[in-house]
């Protein structure tokens, strides 16, 4: 069952531990690349801001970003600032996405996202969760997947097991994480089943696009290539 309360209260403390972390950086390291191909951390620095904003559109029933061009062209605007600015930002963006989460709210009804994609309002807290955690990681400022909290960890791979699910590009698939956990994924393609073992952070690593899977065992088959998110 979804707690949407509880997903708001680890979205602050992720988003503390973020700050605490950017607060750090200076200048020229906001300017350096980030782990995402083609993003300085500004540009990571940037996009979680907006998306916090793009999250309290969705659950206002407005649309989440108003074109795909405009959500690239505020976050390249944004990429360039200082850090300050950058903390500022992120700071007042946090407090508009907390003070919609607090409002009273229907959270069973239906929310709209992007692409037409559609979920509970209950989970839009978790979707902030998820942006906040990976996009800390992909900072590359210390904080790594095996740092994200086990009780995260886990329900991301649940998310992404199932969003895989039946997709005709990825075989059918099993994904074991080492304390004997199974999930199954894929089946839309040829193949399989494929078997995926190893860590907890591996396989969210693999499974989110962050690492490449050579960490992964592999049985019954090559390893998936995953789509994009």
């Amino acid at each position: 069952m979804i707690d949407h309360a509880h997903d708001l209260a680890s979205v602050r403390e992720a988003t503390d531990r973020l700050l605490t972390a950017a607060s750090t950086l200076d200048d020229s390291a906001v300017a350096a690349p980030s782990r995402l191909p083609g993003w300085t951390r500004g540009h990571v620095l940037a996009h979680l801001s907006r998306n916090a904003d793009a999250l309290v559109n969705v659950l206002r029933g407005l649309p989440m970003y108003p074109s795909a061009e405009a959500r690239e062209a505020d976050i390249e605007r944004d990429a360039v600032r200082p850090l300050a600015a950058h903390l500022d930002d992120l700071r007042a963006s946090a407090e508009r996405f907390r003070a919609e989460g607090d409002a009273p709210a229907d959270w069973g009804r239906t929310v709209e996202l992007r692409n037409g994609v559609t979920d509970l309002a209950a989970r839009v807290p978790f979707r902030r969760l998820v942006e906040v955690e990976l996009h800390h990681v992909d900072l590359g400022v210390g904080y790594e997947l095996e740092d994200l909290p086990e009780e995260f960890t886990e329900r991301e791979i649940d998310f992404l097991t199932e969003r895989f699910a039946g997709h005709k590009d990825v075989p059918a698939t099993t994904v074991l994480a080492e304390d004997g956990r199974k999930w199954t994924t894929g089946g839309g393609a040829d193949g399989g089943p494929v078997t995926v073992q190893g860590t907890r952070a591996d396989l969210l690593g693999w499974l989110a696009g962050r690492r490449d899977g050579s960490a992964l065992d592999v049985s019954n088959g090559t390893l998936p290539a995953l789509p994009p998110l």
